[in-house]
């Protein structure tokens, strides 16, 4: 298994993927830390520029700078001070490459997939731990995480931050149970046009027993009741199953 797993650019203000790895590795724990990237990207503002979820196996690392935050998904035998070095690498890379205004102006995700080539060529460079210049940007890395530490973040609260940012809010127990709508079943459907036809046959019954009992002075006025009383029996029916 790489020790770098996966990386993502994100845009901060509305969490739009910019660009991503390409998958190589395929287990459970990965899916779930991207499910947890996800989470992440779409609160981006509640978290702190600098920050680690860990993991059983991977930790998740991220950094957030000019509106742009670049995330990767490292194997826990991968330090912290490395995981950070290719963040901080992968962030010039992607700001050499597009402006402010570009990365702004976007519109779809992944809009910016041809930097893959990058993120690729800078993992395999972070598999070769021996060259002279990241081993000076691990002493510059290693010394700014001296003194600003990345914060610790708690999977519990990052889901609940993320739902509060979309105003998603905690059911508050003791308060009534929401109720849901579902869809009409087939079966539904046909009962509700039986139901209609039914009231519409009444109600016309029900007029024309009206004529003849004031032709007939008034005979026959219960059966005149009986089919109105039919017909909205129907259509309540009718408005119950609409209602369930």
């Amino acid at each position: 298994m790489s020790l770098i797993l996966f990386a993502f650019v994100v845009r901060v203000r509305d969490g739009l993927p910019l660009s991503a790895s390409t998958d190589f590795e395929h287990n459970r724990e990965l899916h779930e830390r991207k499910q947890q990237l996800k989470t992440i990207s779409k609160a981006l503002t509640l978290f702190p520029e600098r920050g680690t979820v860990k993991g059983h196996e991977l930790n998740i690392y991220f950094i957030t700078s000019e509106g742009v935050s670049y995330m990767t998904i490292c194997s826990c035998g991968f330090p912290t001070t490395m995981a950070f070095c290719f963040l901080e690498d992968l962030r010039w890379e992607f700001t050499a490459a597009f402006d402010s205004t570009t990365v702004a102006l976007a519109s779809r995700p992944y809009s910016f997939l041809e930097f893959d080539g990058v993120i690729q060529k800078m993992k395999h460079q972070y598999s070769n731990c021996n060259s002279l210049s990241l081993s000076m940007s691990l002493m510059d890395i290693q010394e700014d995480l001296r003194a600003r530490p990345p914060e610790i973040l708690n999977l519990e609260e990052m889901v609940l931050s993320n739902g509060t940012a979309n105003g998603h809010t905690e059911p508050v127990s003791g308060a009534g149970s929401n109720q849901r709508l579902e869809p009409v079943t087939t079966l539904g459907i046909l009962s509700l046009v039986l139901n209609i036809m039914c009231a519409a046959l009444n109600l016309i019954r029900g007029v024309h027993l009206i004529e003849y009992t004031f032709q007939d002075d008034n005979e026959g006025i219960w059966n005149v009741i009986a089919f109105l009383v039919a017909f909205a029996c129907c259509l309540c029916q009718c408005f119950s199953l609409l209602i369930h």
